[in-house]
């Protein structure tokens, strides 16, 4: 399929797995001991599907609500890693978090914590209305905590087209006209038989004003219903699969596939075969996101920084560049940054990244040097790496309250200031040191050579 323009609206959470081997009892009660935990962490609920969609190879928008703390950095940093763009309304409470003892891919027991009800959710930004009306499909994912409900979201999505809604018994209801309406039939109250399945579902159909309605059945496939008979779409087998996040992998198909302009029982269908693969392969605990290589590390760094910084309340400044030849105006630069606030990240441009803006000669540097030389200075705190052409992602988890950065040109004229301004962070020029530039340093040595 070739890569559509897709928003995803609702409630990320994130998802933490804990993964070991039980071979003991605990002393204390017949229950057994989880040894040798491996951590792994992903985005979860609607950020699960649009990392999916992302995966897909779809350019993919989510519109949510991200909290500050320590789990929403790291949170916003999972979603940039796995390639979807973040519009942000703000999260004032904390970050839901549902983390999974596992063993030998086994589920021993779910914790969950965060998600204080109700929801302290921002308002509509303009660029989170344009992201509903702008795409060629659009996906709710609606987990309960209030994004769904937002009034000016809803309105887009009365107006957008088409609209899949994965609707939760503690959210919102779907707008009326929604192209396909998704429940599974626990959601759905239906347990006893496709008669009644049929009954309930042709029910909230009409009493959301859906144009169709897919029930999920989990191994037994979905049930469709329109204006025409009821359809079953059977599953394959999916034996000693793992059905976590089954119904985001199905939405996502869907809406991907109705963004294509398929009919909607082609569009149930193929999502009723993406999702049994899905379960089949491992569930969301397969998903791998496509993160550059060099991120990881430099983020989790950042991210410790910026927590430590903003738990006894300082103020958390960031800079951005490609810093290739390090040279006494970069310094001046950094230090006059680093004096602005409590910490400076920086962030820094990957080879990748370096090569498209400059040139295929630079840089002269690899991004592992580069960065050592950076951390190497007292006043640069942590340094993260970013393969777009500007931090502007980066900057979405970092949040810092200043961005600085050095030149002879005026604030509105950074692509980073729009940015910025979301959560109410400012911008500061610095003064730039005249014949202070790599450039210059290379022609001197050209001339020299």
């Amino acid at each position: 399929m070739s890569p559509l323009r897709l928003t995803v609206v609702g409630d990320a959470l994130l998802d933490r797995d804990l993964d070991g081997r039980v071979e003991r009892l605990c002393p204390e009660a017949p229950v057994p001991v989880l040894d040798a935990v491996a951590e792994r962490s992903r985005p979860g609920g609607a950020g699960l599907a649009a990392a999916l969609a992302a995966i897909d190879g779809h350019v993919v928008t989510l519109v949510t609500a991200l909290s500050q703390d320590a789990p929403g950095m790291e949170l916003a940093s999972l979603l940039g890693e796995a390639g979807v763009d973040v519009v942000d309304l703000g999260l004032r409470s904390e970050t839901p978090v549902k983390v999974r003892l596992r063993c030998d891919g086994r589920l021993l027991l779910r914790l969950d914590h965060g998600g204080r009800r109700p929801p302290e959710i921002g308002p509509a930004s303009v660029d989170a209305v344009a992201a509903v009306r702008e795409a060629q499909g659009v996906l709710v994912a609606d987990y309960g905590c209030g994004v769904a409900a937002e009034p000016e979201i809803r309105n887009a999505l009365a107006e957008a087209g088409p609209v899949v809604w994965d609707p939760h018994p503690l959210g919102a209801t779907p707008v009326e006209g929604c192209t396909l309406v998704t429940p599974n039939d626990r959601e759905a109250g239906s347990t006893r038989g496709l008669a009644e399945a049929e009954r309930r579902a042709r029910s909230l159909r009409t009493e959301w004003s859906a144009k169709a309605l897919a029930m999920t059945m989990g191994a037994n496939g979905a049930l469709l219903v329109d204006e025409g008979p009821a359809v079953v779409i059977p599953a394959p087998p999916a034996a000693g699969g793992d059905p976590c996040g089954a119904g985001d992998r199905f939405s996502a198909t869907a809406c991907a596939r109705l963004a294509a302009d398929d009919a909607v029982l082609t569009a149930v269908a193929a999502a009723v075969e993406s999702a049994s693969a899905f379960v089949a392969a491992g569930g969301a605990t397969s998903v791998e996101l496509e993160h550059s290589a060099n991120s990881p590390a430099g983020r989790r760094e950042a991210i410790e920084v910026v927590e430590r910084i903003r738990a006894r309340g300082g103020r958390v400044v960031a800079t951005g560049g490609c810093f290739d030849l390090l040279h006494a105006g970069h310094v001046a630069m950094l230090a006059a940054a680093r004096d602005l606030g409590d910490c400076l990240v920086v962030c820094l441009n990957s080879d990748e990244s370096v090569r498209r803006v400059k040139g295929p000669d630079r840089p002269l540097m690899p991004e592992e040097e580069r960065a050592a030389v950076l951390r190497a200075l007292r006043c640069v705190d942590a340094v993260a790496l970013f393969d777009e052409d500007t931090p502007a992602r980066v900057l979405e988890w970092i949040r810092p309250d200043v961005f600085a950065k050095g030149g002879d040109y005026a604030a509105d004229e950074l692509p980073e200031a729009s940015v910025v301004e979301q959560w109410g962070g400012e911008v500061a020029i610095l003064p730039y040191l005249e014949g202070r530039s790599t450039t210059r340093l290379l022609e001197e040595a050209a001339a020299r050579a």
